[in-house]
């Protein structure tokens, strides 16, 4: 009852921040509006030196980008001193419900990539709820791409009443029945590299000759979590504008982190050791964001020596868009919200870190640094666009006569201009960087549909409030009303 009660309590404690803030921000507009300025200004000073701040990093991690796909890497790892044909490669796809188009444009691409196919297997995991429909799929992906690997293992996840149903608990099951055939093999589990990808993932050409060399040439690299660099660009040019720029903020994002990885968190498709994924139990069937947790599972087992190794190669994705421009955006929406679940990880880590089940093994400072950066990474994501955006207007609206009639007052907006304008610079860095990544433009595709790309950058102060702030907030209020209000597994619609 107290492990319930304690769990509770650090379930609430992101909302409470998020809502006191804000709060604090309208009650402060009505009662001190100077005040609330002088705090909107500071706190908008902050942001902008952060976002320069942010900028150096993107441009470095760019740059890495640019570099290390002119780099011939199966090449590359034949000059090792190790022998890489005695390592094997698993990429594991859970589905439910995706058409079978999707799945086999995966199939296919996975074939053009560059490592040894006789060194690949593939589990391809469907739902017991979706049987039917995927063994019909699973079997026509047999016929066509059964002899393209070392093997292909075909798993359906049973539903089961201690899981939540989702990628997680999907994921579980594939990898239970992987280390039976594994074991079948007499494989070395360290030397089974698993690629844990969404059913709409495109590896580059090179993505496992990349993820090789840089296995191999990792300290204990059983211990490292191997992230890349994720692109929505499968359906890019088809989607619009709005839904454009929301995916590619989020590969700006992780590309910024790329260069800190101290900071990072697996997200989405990644790559990692089999023997890790045996010694923590495989991926948390209980939860909606296993990507990120896995991770943060392999730091407690092996005492804090764990770690995720960017690598600045490319799996490309879908956006959302299928289509429908007004269901695209709820499918956004609820997209966003379910990355923003994330601080699902906030209790559990301090139980981790801090409290009873707490591995004191990990380094005092390594723990705070990660609670510190989950703590700080959500509560961020929810209020500053709102509170720079929108809230950050409200006491300029509420001032008294004596209160605009300051010298103060009357310079804080163009104060604010000044610094919106400032931010801008970090868009036009974004926008530029932006058209670099593009895939090549599709056929009915004219220049001006460049322009577009670079010029719809300029709704991204709006994208990230509806996009961002909102969603997040919303997300850490669901896990404080609990019950009900807790996010299951949302499955994003495909289609080729």
């Amino acid at each position: 009852m107290s492990k319930i009660l304690n769990n509770r309590f650090f379930e609430f404690i992101p909302a409470v921040t998020v809502w006191l803030t804000l709060g604090g921000a309208i009650i402060l507009s009505f009662i001190r509006p100077l005040w609330a300025i002088y705090f909107i200004i500071v706190f908008s000073v902050y942001w902008i030196t952060r976002l320069f701040y942010m900028m150096v990093w993107l441009v470095i991690s760019w740059l890495r980008y640019y570099w290390d796909n002119k780099v011939n890497w199966t090449e590359k790892i034949t000059r090792l001193n190790k022998d890489y044909r005695q390592y094997y490669h698993v990429v594991t796809y859970p589905t439910y419900k995706e058409p079978y188009e999707v799945v086999r444009r995966s199939f296919q691409k996975l074939t053009e990539t560059d490592f040894s196919k006789d060194r690949m297997m593939v589990v391809l995991g469907g739902e017991g709820r979706d049987k039917d429909n995927f063994l019909a799929t699973a079997e026509k992906i047999k016929q066509e791409f059964g002899d393209c690997f070392f093997k292909l293992l075909i798993t359906v996840h049973p539903p089961a009443t201690d899981e939540l149903p989702g990628k997680g608990s999907n994921v579980h099951y594939m990898e239970q029945q992987l280390k039976i055939e594994i074991d079948r093999l007499g494989l070395d589990y360290k030397k089974v590299i698993v690629s844990c990808f969404d059913i709409e993932t495109l590896p580059h050409p090179q993505y496992f000759s990349y993820l090789t060399y840089k296995y191999l040439t990792q300290p204990r690299p059983e211990r490292a979590s191997y992230q890349p660099l994720i692109l929505y660009n499968n359906n890019i040019w088809e989607s619009n504008p709005i839904i454009r720029v929301v995916a590619s903020a989020t590969t700006f994002w992780l590309l910024t982190d790329l260069s800190r990885p101290e900071r990072l968190l697996t997200f989405s498709s990644h790559s990692m050791s089999f023997q890790m994924l045996v010694d923590v139990g495989f991926h948390d069937k209980t939860i909606v964001t296993e990507d990120s947790r896995i991770c943060l599972q392999g730091l407690v087992r092996y005492d804090g020596d764990y770690r995720v190794v960017p690598m600045f190669i490319t799996l490309s994705m879908d956006t959302v868009y299928i289509g429908s421009f007004r269901k695209s955006l709820a499918d956004q929406y609820r997209q966003m919200r379910r990355w923003a679940w994330g601080v699902e990880h906030f209790p559990w880590m301090w139980q981790k870190f801090f409290g009873r089940q707490a591995n004191r093994q990990i380094p005092l400072k390594k723990r705070l640094f990660y609670f510190w950066n989950q703590f700080e990474g959500m509560y961020s994501w929810a209020t500053a666009p709102l509170l720079i955006l929108i809230v950050g207007r409200l006491p300029l609206w509420l001032a008294s006569e004596t209160d605009r009639a300051t010298a103060f007052f009357q310079n804080a907006p163009y104060t604010l201009e000044t610094l919106m304008m400032i931010g801008m610079v970090g868009l036009v860095v974004n926008s530029i960087l932006y058209t670099f990544m593009l895939p090549n433009r599709p056929k009915g595709y004219r220049f001006y549909n460049y322009i577009i790309m670079v010029v719809q950058w300029v709704i991204f102060p709006v994208t990230m409030v509806i996009f961002g702030s909102i969603p997040a907030a919303d997300a850490q209020t669901r896990l404080l009303l609990g019950g009900k209000y807790r996010l299951g597994f949302w499955v994003t619609n495909k289609k080729v």
